[in-house]
This record gives C-alpha cells, sequence and structure tokens, in this order.
C-alpha cells in the first residue's frame, strides 16, 4: 500500500509540472507533424518513366533483329520511351552531347550499338537495361530457332518475357510514410526521455528538502524506491501512450496488427532509461548529471534516426558501433521489424536486453542507496 501511495504520489507531482507536459507531449507531436510534412517527398518510393527519347538508326539489312526490334519499339513506347528514326544530316552524337535525346542506338546484323551520356545517368541506365533485355531474349530465341524451330513460338508468344521469368518480391506492400516514421521515431524518442524524471526521482527529494520526511515517515527505503520508480515509469508510459494514440487516431499514422507487443517494447524501453536517469543521478552530482543524460539523449537520438532514417550500412568502423549502442536504435529497428514485416523475434529480443539492461541498472541504484544512511 506505502508503494502504490508513493506512485501516484510521484505521477500527480509529475503532470502538475506543464513544463513537464510540454516537453513530453508538444513538443513530438509538433516535430512529428513537422518534420512528416517536410520530409514526405524522402519517403516517396514511387517514380514514372515518360518523355525519354532515344535516336535510332536501323541498317536495312538487319534482317531479323530488325523486325524484333520494331516489335520492341512499339511495345516500350507504351512506358514512356520513344525511338526517333536518325534523319539525314543530323549528328547522332552531337544530338545526345546536347541533351536532345538520352541515348543513340545503332542497329545492324551485327548487333545494337548504344551511346549514351552521363548528364542523364538514370534515364541512361533505363534505355541500357531495356536494350540489355531484350538482346538477351533475341538471342535466346535465335539459339533456339538452330535447334527446335517449333518452340520459338512458345517463347515469343508474350513480348513482355513473362512467361520465361517469374518476379517475386520479398518486400513488403507496406513501408513506412513520413508521418509513420516520424509517429514511431518520436515516440520511441520520449520514451528515452524517461531518463529525466528517472535522474530526479532521489535528488529531487534532496534538493527539495524533503528527503528528510520521506525517511522519517514509516515507510522503508525498499518501498520508497520501488514506489518513485512505479510511478515514474507509469507517468513517463502515458506520456508516450498518448503520442502513439494521437498519432495513430489523428495523424492516421500506421502502427501495424500488433500494438500491443509494440506498447510493451516501448514500457521495456522506458523502464531501462528511467533506471539510467536514476542510476547516473547516484554517481554524479549537481547539474552534472542533467547535462550528461541530455547529452546522452540527443546522441542516443541522432544515431537512433529519430531525426532522419540511418540504414542498416550507417558507415563503418566507430560510427557503425555508436549507432549499434543507441538503445533507440534498438527499439526502433525491432519495432518496424514487428509492424512492417510482422516478425516478433527482434522485439522480443530486444525487450529481453531492456529488462536486463534496466535490472543492472536499478540494482546498482539500490546497492548505493542501501549504503547510504539516507536516500
Amino acid at each position: 500500500m506505502n508503494i502504490l501511495s508513493i506512485a501516484l504520489k510521484e505521477i500527480k507531482r509529475d503532470f502538475r509540472d506543464r513544463r513537464t507536459l510540454l516537453f513530453m507531449l508538444a513538443f513530438p507531436i509538433v516535430l512529428m507533424l513537422i518534420l512528416g510534412l517536410t520530409l514526405s517527398s524522402a519517403f516517396n518510393s514511387g517514380a514514372t518513366v515518360s518523355g525519354i527519347k532515344v535516336l535510332v538508326q536501323e541498317v536495312s539489312n538487319a534482317g531479323p533483329l530488325q523486325q524484333g526490334f520494331d516489335a520492341f519499339q512499339k511495345e516500350v513506347k507504351k512506358n514512356g520511351i520513344t525511338f526517333v528514326p536518325l534523319q539525314a544530316g543530323m549528328d547522332a552524337k552531337a544530338e545526345v552531347k546536347n541533351n536532345h535525346y538520352t541515348a543513340f542506338a545503332s542497329v545492324d546484323k551485327d548487333g545494337i550499338s548504344l551511346y549514351s551520356s552521363n548528364r542523364n545517368p538514370i534515364e541512361s541506365n533505363i534505355v541500357q537495361g531495356m536494350l540489355t533485355a531484350f538482346t538477351d531474349k533475341y538471342n535466346a530465341v535465335a539459339a533456339v530457332a538452330q535447334h527446335d524451330p517449333a518452340k520459338v513460338q512458345q517463347i515469343t508468344a508474350d513480348a513482355s518475357g513473362a512467361s520465361i521469368v517469374q518476379e517475386t518480391s520479398i518486400v513488403a506492400n507496406r513501408s513506412p510514410g513520413s508521418i509513420d516514421y516520424y509517429a514511431l521515431a518520436m515516440s520511441v524518442m520520449i520514451g528515452f526521455w524517461a531518463a529525466l524524471p528517472g535522474a530526479k526521482l532521489i535528488s529531487g527529494e534532496i534538493k527539495e528538502g524533503t528527503a528528510v520526511r520521506l525517511m522519517a515517515a514509516p515507510v522503508s527505503k525498499a518501498e520508497i524506491f520501488i514506489g518513485k520508480i512505479v510511478g515514474s515509469v507509469v507517468q513517463s508510459m502515458l506520456c508516450v501512450v498518448v503520442v502513439v494514440l494521437f498519432s495513430k487516431y489523428v495523424f492516421k499514422a500506421y502502427w501495424g496488427d500488433h500494438m500491443g507487443l509494440t506498447l510493451g517494447l516501448l514500457l521495456t524501453e522506458v523502464v531501462l532509461a528511467t533506471g539510467l536517469g536514476l542510476t547516473l543521478s547516484y554517481i554524479f552530482k549537481g547539474g552534472a548529471t542533467m547535462g550528461l543524460i541530455n547529452l546522452i539523449i540527443q546522441l542516443a537520438s541522432f544515431l537512433g534516426g529519430a531525426y532522419f532514417p540511418i540504414g542498416d550500412d550507417a558507415g563503418k568502423g566507430i560510427m557503425s558501433t555508436l549507432v549499434s549502442l543507441s538503445p533507440i536504435r534498438w527499439v526502433n529497428h525491432a519495432a518496424t521489424s514487428l509492424i512492417y514485416g510482422n516478425q516478433s523475434t527482434l522485439a522480443i529480443q530486444v525487450i529481453g536486453v531492456n529488462l536486463a539492461a534496466a535490472a543492472v541498472l536499478i540494482g546498482v541504484s539500490a546497492l548505493i542507496m542501501r549504503r547510504r544512511e539516507g536516500l
């Protein structure tokens, strides 16, 4: 009962602090909206191909290659690539250099020659890739025609080549948009902010002069210790839940089908952060504690992808090591895998790591507190 009373007192005190509510609620929501809207183009993976013009010169005696290439031109025109015949007096290479055409293709009986410019590398690569695919299929048809002409019709039946190669994507249909990404990133970040109130659990009582009154009350050190940790964790987790629900129902962010496990993952992060703040408050004194915690939070947020996405191949050496040490990175990566890949293995592993690390930190704090005369 004493533990519950202390926990409720801790929750009420934190929520009476308007600066805490502004910092833990308004700031991440506003930041989520600003980053989500301004960086929306960075999360748009869709792209269309249109307006690509290729200058082409065909030799009349190219034979079957010319016939196949004519059919190929008609097919790719549907995808926004137009082949324009080379007119008399035109300098094909000069036209490409002047960016009038993406590339120049020459078709004769010996094959296809392609000349392109690096001024439009994406368009040039698209043209080169499509011509490579055409020549590969043409060579396959020619080889089959030499050995078994009856099967040529079977290969050429589908002009797109779908009857020859079947492709299956391993990428999930759902991928995070900017609002989706920053809804998760901000929620994970404020979960780690629990280190700030965690650092004030004991030092705040000492600073305000209420530590003596707590020690004089008919409660044990263990009850005070547990009650204050429980209250701080509940208060911080309520802030996380509010941000999650606000992003889900107001910003329409996607949180997947495993909300319970996702919130459990965020809860373990809050416990870890609370233990970190409490331990550092015992090791360091005065304003140095809050300064160090703020530095750790900002570094963990930066390296964990709170402000911009960081890929799995983020640098090498010390940079890669620092990224892997960020608790925000662990939780962000595990939650993304759970939400968009429906894979719970990583999330369960991170939950275990968070709880183990939190147990060590809280155990160290309890040991230091036990050896002290007061709190």
